[in-house]
């Protein structure tokens, strides 16, 4: 179907007119309030790049937890050893977090599949919270590293505010740029390898380039998303990159919608913003975090993104559709 250009520019505008009104945000909010709103940023990265390979591509891996260590350990690691602004290590931890992504995608290219994937990028992810506690050296062992709290524009790289619009901007672009490549050729492809691999082969589609990229630019994400985790929190641990982690990933996919853009966005914010409103009831964080994924996956087993598709077809589908 052909879309109108004034379709088109409308639906441009109401994609940007988010970020635009979000950065007003910090002059209606307390320092608490800030800093979720700096966890939901990071959280929608995260959850951006496990759908890529679980929702997009299809494929159970759960080496995600470990491209987001690789990424917040590099970050640190570059700016306490070689002396990089903060700044600089974000494209750096990406560029790690893709390696990660390679080296993962290799044991997918050796055609092991389905749980036999999930277990062995879960392994990958084991492997390296092993060596973040033992490489002492270099990683700081269980006591992890700490970021250096460098200037940053006039703001302090500790101040939530400063990191927002960081993080607000880093998020916008890379929530576009994977938009732009789920609709090109390339993103068409990787969808086709979700829907037959055989098939999509016998086409003369390379499904094996089609693999590495998909999980090379889920790296990516992820590694942009550890960098600034790393900023965030302000020390790195072994711990923050555990089966905690990946199960709180996981389940942000689910909740959103397996395999569409905007639904990691509606996943990540709130399971992210949610939980941290029940905490003044220790001990119902948990129950309430198994609940709404359980009410929300029972109601809606394709996602929050789902029901957003049917209230405004007209925009939500075709705008944020794979």
């Amino acid at each position: 179907m052909s879309i109108s250009p004034a379709t088109l520019r409308l639906r441009t505008a109401l994609f940007w007119a988010v970020p635009v009104l979000a950065c007003a945000l910090p002059l209606a909010t307390n320092p608490y309030t800030q800093f979720v709103l700096n966890s939901m940023l990071i959280s929608t990265l995260l959850t951006l790049g496990f759908n890529m390979v679980i929702g997009s591509l299809g494929q159970l891996a759960f080496a995600n937890v470990a491209f987001f260590g690789l990424g917040a350990y590099a970050s640190v690691i570059a700016m306490n050893d070689l002396g990089l602004p903060w700044l600089a290590t974000i494209p750096l931890s990406g560029l790690v977090g893709a390696a990660g992504g390679f080296l993962a995608s290799a044991v997918a290219l050796r055609g092991i599949r389905l749980y036999y994937l999930a277990i062995v990028t879960l392994a990958f992810g084991e492997l390296l919270r092993w060596l973040y506690i033992h490489a002492d050296r270099l990683t700081g062992g269980t006591d992890g590293l700490a970021i250096p709290r460098e200037g940053f524009l006039g703001f302090r790289l500790g101040d939530d505010t400063a990191q927002f619009y960081v993080f607000l901007a880093v998020t916008v672009v890379l929530v576009k740029g994977t938009l732009n490549l789920l609709r090109s050729r390339l993103g068409r492809s990787i969808v086709a390898v979700r829907e037959n691999e055989i098939a999509t082969a016998s086409l003369g589609i390379p499904t094996a380039r089609v693999i590495v990229t998909a999980f090379m630019w889920s790296g990516f994400l992820v590694g942009v998303a550890g960098a600034l985790f790393a900023a965030h929190i302000g020390r790195v641990f072994p711990e923050s990159f555990g089966l905690t982690q990946l199960i709180v990933g996981f389940a942000m996919v689910l909740v959103g919608g397996t395999g569409s853009v905007l639904g990691s966005v509606l996943g990540a914010v709130l399971l992210t913003a949610l939980p941290e409103y029940v905490r003044a009831f220790p001990g119902m964080e948990e129950i309430f975090f198994g609940l709404v994924v359980i009410v929300v996956l029972l109601c809606l087993p394709q996602g929050l993104a789902s029901l957003l598709r049917r209230l405004s077809p007209v925009f939500l589908e075709r705008h944020f559709r794979e």
